[in-house]
C-alpha cells in the first residue's frame, strides 16, 4: 500500500487534529497572556477596523484544489530530491503547511519521475501540478496552463575550503580540546537526548553552540549534519540577514520608503511603506492570511499560500496588493512582507551589477561558513525565501551565532551596527496590538513562549522548526522536525531547554 492509498482510507481522529493545531498556534506565535484569547481577538479586531483604509481586494484567481497539489507536488520534490527522503515517508510526514494533510487524501495519486527530476500530482479532476528539480535552487512549482520556468538556473559555487578539513564554524571540524570547560556535560548530553524522547515528535536534527563552539549534537537514524531539511519561515530571518548585508554594503537604510518600482507613481499611497515597516510585518497590504485573527477560509485561497503555490511572479503579485491599513499601525503575520523583502534584495543585488542568484552565497554564506542551503524560487527566478529553503542543522546555528556576535564573524562586520538590536526588538505595531512577540522578521520570548529569558530571540518555522538565540546564555540552539511531529516535539523541545539553563551559566547582563 503506498501513502496515497494510506492518506486516501485513513480516518484522522480528533486525538490526531489537536496536535496539529497545537503546533500551528505555536509556530505561527499567537499570543499568550493573562487576558482571555476571546478579548485579544475582539481587541486585535477592533482596532484593526478603526483604521482600516476603504481599498477593494480580489482573491487569489485559480481552484484552491490545484494549488493544494501544486504545493504536494513541490513538497514531495523538495523531500527527494533536496533532503533525499523516501516518497512515502515525505506524502505521510513533511510539509502539512502548503498542502494539509486531507487535502492530499483528495489527490488522484502522484509520481516521481527520477530521470526527468519531476514529481506531478494529479487532483480529482485530472489536473496534473508539476514540480521540478532544478539543482541549486531546488524544485519549482511549474505553472499550470504552460509548465515551463522563464529563468536559467545556474550552479552556485561556495569559495570556502573544503568542510572536511576546516575548523568550526568554517568548515565542520570540531575537536574536544576546543568545547570550553565549566559545564556539567552530562546534563547538556541529557537535554540532547530529551530532544528525542519522544519518536512521535520526529525531531530530525538538534545542534547547540555555546560561546560559539558545537556542545551538543544530534539527528535522526539516517540523517546527518549535511542533510538539509524543510526549514519553512526560518527563511524570514534568513530574508532579514540578507536585507542587513545590503544594508551594511551601503545599499539601503532601514527607514527609507522601500523602492518597489511599482509604487513609485505619484500619489501611490504604498510609497509611504518603509523598508523597517516590510520587516517588522507591518506593511498594511491587504494580503489575506491563515494567521489574521478575522480568517475566513470560505472567502477564498490565501493569498499567503498562493505565492507559494501559484507558480506566479510572486514579488509583481505581492507588490500589487492594496494598501488595508497605514504602514507600521497594524501587526500581521503575512507573506506579503517578507517576499517584498525579497524583491528588495534581488533589486539591491543587481543594481551593484552582482548576480542575484549567486549573491546569497558571496556576501553571506561564504562569510560565515554555510555551504549547504537550497534556496528555493518560483517560476521566474525569485527567491520564495519566506519558507522555501532547506538548510542543514549546522548551517542555520552559523547564522544564528552571527546574531550572538552582534552581525561580525572573523573580524568582519556582516550585518550593521544596531541591525540585531532592530531584529530583536519588538515591533511598534506589534505592541501596540497587544502582541509584543514579534520584531523584524524573527520572533521574540518576550511572553516567555519557551523557558528561557525573555531577551532570547528566535526563527521560527511550520513544523517546528527553530534557531533559538539566547544572548545572556551566549548559547544558540537549532531543532529541525517532521512536521507531523510538531506538537510532541515542541514538548521535548521545552524540556530540553530548561535543561540547558540548569548547567550553562548566565554570561552576559540582560
Amino acid at each position: 500500500m503506498n501513502a496515497y492509498t494510506i492518506l486516501r482510507h485513513f480516518h484522522l481522529t480528533t486525538l490526531f487534529y489537536l496536535p496539529l493545531i497545537l503546533g500551528f498556534l505555536v509556530c505561527c506565535g499567537e499570543p499568550t497572556g493573562s487576558s482571555s484569547p476571546e478579548d485579544e481577538h475582539s481587541f486585535l479586531l477592533k482596532r484593526a477596523a478603526s483604521l482600516e483604509l476603504d481599498t477593494d481586494y480580489s482573491p487569489p484567481p485559480g481552484d484552491s484544489m490545484h494549488h493544494h497539489a501544486s504545493g504536494f507536488a513541490k513538497i514531495l520534490c523538495s523531500a527527494v530530491f533536496v533532503t533525499g527522503l523516501d516518497a512515502e515517508f515525505a506524502a505521510e510526514n513533511i510539509g502539512y503547511f502548503t498542502s494539509p494533510y486531507t487535502t492530499r487524501a483528495l489527490m488522484n495519486g502522484y509520481e516521481i519521475d527520477h530521470a526527468r527530476k519531476e514529481v506531478r500530482v494529479t487532483t480529482e479532476d485530472g489536473t496534473i501540478r508539476v514540480a521540478r528539480y532544478l539543482g541549486d535552487q531546488g524544485c519549482v512549482c511549474l505553472p499550470i496552463d504552460n509548465p515551463v520556468i522563464y529563468f536559467r538556473p545556474i550552479e552556485v559555487k561556495s569559495q570556502l575550503p573544503p568542510p572536511e578539513s576546516t575548523a568550526w564554524p568554517m568548515g565542520d571540524v570540531t575537536r574536544i580540546e576546543d568545547i570550553p570547560a565549566g559545564l556539567d556535560y552530562s546534563i547538556v548530553q541529557r537535554a540532547v537526548d530529551t530532544a528525542f524522547r519522544d519518536p512521535e515528535g520526529m525531531t530530525a536534527a538538534f545542534v547547540v553552540t555555546w560561546k560559539g563552539h558545537i556542545i551538543g549534537e544530534r539527528y535522526r537514524e539516517g540523517l546527518d549534519r549535511h542533510t538539509r531539511l524543510e526549514s519553512w519561515s526560518m527563511g524570514k530571518s534568513l530574508t532579514a540577514t540578507l536585507i542587513g548585508v545590503l544594508i551594511q554594503q551601503g545599499v539601503y537604510t532601514l527607514d527609507q520608503p522601500a523602492p518597489i518600482p511599482e509604487w513609485q507613481t505619484p500619489g501611490d499611497a504604498r510609497s509611504d511603506i518603509r523598508i523597517s515597516d516590510i520587516l517588522r510585518m507591518s506593511s498594511g497590504l491587504r494580503f489575506r492570511a491563515p494567521q489574521d485573527p478575522d480568517y475566513d477560509p470560505s472567502q477564498g485561497y490565501p493569498d499567503h499560500l498562493y505565492v507559494y503555490t501559484g507558480s506566479v511572479n510572486s514579488f509583481q503579485y505581492a507588490a500589487n496588493r492594496p494598501q488595508q491599513w497605514p504602514p507600521n499601525s497594524v501587526g500581521r503575520y503575512r507573506n506579503s512582507d517578507p517576499v517584498l523583502a525579497n524583491y528588495l534584495i534581488r533589486l539591491g543585488a543587481e543594481s551593484m551589477g552582482e548576480d542575484y542568484l549567486s549573491f546569497p552565497q558571496k556576501h553571506l554564506f561564504d562569510k560565515v561558513g554555510v555551504r549547504d542551503m537550497v534556496m528555493e524560487t518560483d517560476p521566474y527566478g525569485n527567491f520564495l525565501l519566506q519558507g522555501y529553503e532547506f538548510g542543514t542543522a549546522r548551517d542555520w546555528a552559523r547564522l544564528g551565532n552571527l546574531y550572538l556576535n552582534d552581525g561580525v564573524i572573523n573580524s568582519e562586520r556582516i550585518l550593521p551596527e544596531g541591525f540585531v538590536d532592530f531584529v530583536s526588538t519588538v515591533a511598534p505595531a506589534w505592541e501596540a496590538d497587544g502582541r509584543p512577540i514579534y520584531g523584524g522578521f524573527f520572533w521574540i520570548n518576550t511572553e516567555k513562549d519557551f523557558p528561557v529569558p525573555k531577551e532570547a530571540y528566535y526563527m521560527a518555522g511550520a513544523g517546528g522548526q527553530y534557531t533559538i538565540i539566547i544572548p545572556s546564555h551566549d548559547l544558540v540552539i537549532v531543532k529541525l522536525s517532521h512536521y507531523k511531529g510538531a506538537a510532541r516535539s515542541r514538548i521535548d523541545l521545552e524540556n530540553a531547554l530548561a535543561l540547558l539553563l540548569r548547567t550553562v551559566p548566565e554570561s552576559r547582563s540582560r
